[in-house]
């Protein structure tokens, strides 16, 4: 099964059980997913429908920390609901281990070294993990490798 098929069959779950907060993220999901299509004239594949999931976690996260600070628990409630539904569609993270592992490997593939070979590993990271870490972790494994 697809990821896209398992999202729309989740919908349609979330649909018959009334769980309008689960149903809500999911709609979100579904018409970004929606929207790419429509704007590239594509059809999406999983790791596209993952890219677009780790960008609407991440704008979570942003949006916790601004009503954290704005003391908005009603707000932070919403978007930590949103955020964990759209958890479940990412595959398994890696840990701070095997990023740094990751991270170590291609720089030797790249033979890059010093911080002016910074963008040319990012971009090769970001082919290999995308999806799989956080992407401030990975900046922070590569500024530490490039840095060596």
């Amino acid at each position: 099964m697809t990821l896209k098929q398992r999202i729309s069959d989740d919908m349609k779950t979330a649909m018959r059980a009334k769980e309008a907060d689960r149903l809500l993220a999911i709609r979100n999901l579904m018409a970004a997913m929606k929207q790419r299509e429509v704007d590239e004239r594509i059809e999406l594949d999983d790791a596209a429908i993952v890219a677009i999931v780790d960008k609407l976690v991440k704008q979570r996260k942003d949006s916790i920390d601004a009503f954290t600070k704005a003391a908005r628990t009603d707000l932070v409630d919403k978007e930590t609901a949103e955020l964990n539904v759209l958890l479940g569609y990412l595959p398994e993270r890696l840990d701070a281990a095997a990023i740094t592992a990751e991270v170590n490997a291609i720089v030797a593939e790249l033979g890059a070294a010093g911080p002016g070979d910074m963008g040319k590993v990012m971009a090769a990271v970001k082919a290999r993990l995308a999806g799989k870490a956080d992407m401030g972790q990975v900046s922070a494994a590569v500024k530490a490798a490039l840095s060596k």
